[in-house]
């Protein structure tokens, strides 16, 4: 099993903007997952198991409707599930793709916030980077 800090930082953090994008809560994360809350929150923690890999990160990453080899995936710095042979255009500028998910999110949602709108940008530009895609 991996124990590199880093790696599991990783995966806490995938776990956490995958959860994020969905619009889910840790609470109803735990509930669709039938695990703890504090299993949700120490699979987003990112902090490395002390013996064995967690019970709780295969119905959680279920509940985020991941496949299982997905934990292994990000824990390795690969591209995850299914979205590994995704086709994508070379490279992205990642300030001009910031700058046009936050203008598409505004014209989407003319009651949200300045703050709402750059908090769900950053979570799709989390979710496009954990998949390899940027």
């Amino acid at each position: 099993m991996n124990r590199d800090p880093h790696a599991w930082a990783r995966l806490g953090k995938a776990i956490a903007s995958t959860r994020k994008a969905t619009g889910m809560r840790q609470e109803d994360l735990a509930t669709k997952a039938g695990v703890s809350l504090g299993s949700v929150q120490n699979a987003e923690s990112g902090a490395p198991p002390k013996a064995r890999m967690p019970q709780s990160l295969y119905p959680i990453v279920k509940a985020l409707g991941l496949p299982d080899t997905w934990i292994d995936d990000v824990l390795d710095g690969k591209p995850s599930g299914e979205w590994r042979d995704a086709d994508v255009q070379g490279e992205v500028d990642k300030e001009r793709l910031e700058s046009d998910l936050t203008h598409a999110l505004v014209r989407a949602s003319d009651q949200a916030t300045a703050a709402e709108i750059k908090a769900a940008t950053k979570a799709a530009l989390d979710v496009l980077r954990q998949h390899g895609l940027i």
